[in-house]
């Protein structure tokens, strides 16, 4: 059955994307937030709530003409759709209340988003103890480069099913069905629960999240990640 092990850990999955101004949680801001609530009710995954909405842009502030490209959203858009950057975090706060773990792909850049929102105009605290689990990182253990959100849907048979558009909504709608095919491939999800993995070029590229342990990725000899941090 779909994802028994996660739900045997925890009540509730709360899945979720961002598109933001830019690349830095620091200075950028999210324009768009995106998330689905997926429970186990009579022994069937459901997605029990969908989450989309545009926030308003800070006084003074504007979408990069690249972003609106990227995305289709547009300062007029926020302007006139975007609701309050508190809303938002009052929203996110109720539906990750409770045993719910956190997952996105490529988490570390979305969690790295939520916290900084939180911190200015919302709890932060809201996070405090809750598992988190990155899926890219799972699919880097399973397939060579590269390793976009694009790719994972070819890779799984799901083109036409569901799309990576750059809109939120329409990514963490395809994140939830590339887990499916995931899970079906190999149940481990369990292991990479607070486990990140990084290029080992690159680095982070911004802070690390205090509760995640992070190690490179590839691993030596291309073991899963897990498998090095067992090793430890």
């Amino acid at each position: 059955m779909a994802l028994d092990a996660l739900f045997e850990k925890y009540d509730r999955l709360f899945l979720f994307d961002t598109e933001t101004t830019g690349l830095s949680f620091q200075r950028d801001e999210i324009i768009e937030f995106a998330a689905i609530v997926v429970e186990k009710q009579g022994g069937k995954v459901v997605v029990t709530e969908e989450y989309d909405e545009l926030i308003s842009l800070s006084p003074g502030n504007t979408i990069p003409l690249k972003i609106q490209q990227l995305t289709g959203i547009t300062n007029e858009d926020v302007q006139e759709k975007g609701i309050s950057k508190e809303r938002v975090c009052n929203d996110i706060a109720r539906m990750v209340s409770g045993n719910t773990l956190l997952l996105a792909y490529n988490a570390h850049f979305d969690l790295s988003f939520l916290f900084y929102l939180l911190l200015r105009n919302g709890d932060p605290a809201i996070l405090k103890g809750k598992d988190k689990l990155d899926l890219l990182t799972v699919y880097k253990d399973r397939r060579n480069y590269p390793h976009k959100l694009c790719n994972a849907i070819d890779a799984y048979g799901l083109t036409g099913k569901v799309v990576n558009s750059h809109r939120a909504v329409d990514d963490v709608l395809a994140t939830l069905e590339v887990m499916k095919k995931m899970e079906a491939e190999r149940p481990d999800f369990l292991c990479y629960v607070n486990l990140f993995g990084y290029h080992p070029t690159y680095g982070l590229g911004s802070k690390p999240i205090g509760s995640v342990t992070y190690k490179p990725q590839p691993t030596p000899a291309y073991s899963p990640l897990y498998k090095q941090q067992e090793d430890l």
